[in-house]
């Protein structure tokens, strides 16, 4: 059993010129009990859709989903015992302090007053919010909202998580942290689903991730075999001793894009490395080259190139 299937789900909503429109289109997702799995996408690609319709909060127009083996039409109420949700819509009360924030929640879902207290200490802790627990959910930074409202979830003890955009607004410290809680949750056996538009985040975080764009499915599977997905392309760094004239230089490297500052030259290069590292050494016998850096691509490269290669498909 999968923690999270769907087989040809569908949602669509209505344009202004009366249009039926996709925001989710015939999507087949397996999600493993214990990934992270993440769902990228430019925005209106369908993903918020998605995990509304998971959470029981949207009814889909075709298809079905289960988690944990619950149908969320047929059975929606099991689906919400199995889960805990942080929407991109911070849901905090917010007219109630922090500390009577988790309260309520944990309370709400069934738990003894004495088991709310115990792991609401040890939460308020974790994300730094022991000297905000008096304060007025509303008066809170986005940040801080959102730091409660993840909190909040992990004070159920749910099979499956939903993040949506759950880190935005986080200063650095304290998203490394939560980054970090995501990690151990899903090696305890969690199951996390999130959504995200920090590509770093989803490359650190995600055992498998699929792109979507306009409600389908583009590419899935773990870091290396989108990369693999893409042309071979690389990131180059040059810093000359005489950059006048450069730019025809480059140009036996066909660079995709270039950026030339002062002395250092920034480019993207797409082809086979042995065939880029030979340019270089031809190119070093025109101009000294004081230093150079050349790496592969990264889930930002790939995700833009998907993206673009889907567009001109389309």
């Amino acid at each position: 059993m999968h923690a999270i299937e769907t087989v040809n789900l569908s949602r669509t909503f209505t344009a202004k010129d009366k249009r039926k429109i996709f925001a989710v289109k015939e999507l087949n997702l397996r999600v493993q009990a214990g990934q992270i799995f993440g769902l990228l996408g430019p925005n209106g690609a369908g993903k918020t859709t998605l995990v509304r319709m998971l959470t029981t909060i949207l009814r889909p127009d075709s298809g079905t989903a289960r988690i944990m083996g619950y149908d969320i039409l047929q059975n929606p109420v099991a689906v919400r015992k199995h889960i805990s949700v942080v929407l991109q819509e911070t849901a905090v009360e917010p007219l109630s302090s922090v500390r009577d924030n988790l309260l309520i929640y944990g309370v709400l879902h069934g738990l003894s007053l004495k088991t709310v207290v115990k792991r609401m200490e040890s939460l308020l802790e974790q994300f730094d919010l022991k000297e905000k627990q008096k304060e007025i959910a509303q008066d809170l930074s986005m940040g801080t909202r959102r730091r409660l409202q993840v909190a909040k979830i992990l004070l159920v003890d749910a099979p499956v998580i939903f993040l949506d955009e759950a880190t935005t607004g986080m200063d650095p410290l304290v998203k490394r942290s939560t980054l970090e809680i995501f990690k151990k949750l899903a090696l305890d056996g969690k199951t996390i689903l999130l959504t995200t538009q920090l590509l770093h985040e989803a490359e650190a975080l995600c055992d498998e991730i699929t792109i979507l764009n306009k409600g389908q499915t583009i590419a899935t599977g773990d870091f290396y075999t989108l990369k693999n997905l893409t042309k071979k392309r690389f990131h180059i760094s040059l810093t000359v001793e005489t950059p006048e004239g450069i730019e025809e230089k480059l140009k036996i490297l066909q660079p995709q894009t270039l950026t030339v500052t002062g002395d250092l030259i920034e480019m993207n290069v797409i082809g086979e490395e042995a065939a880029i590292l030979a340019a270089l050494a031809q190119l070093s016998q025109d101009i000294k080259i004081d230093h150079f850096e050349m790496r592969g691509v990264d889930l930002e490269d790939i995700f833009i190139e998907l993206i673009q290669a889907r567009s001109e498909q389309s």
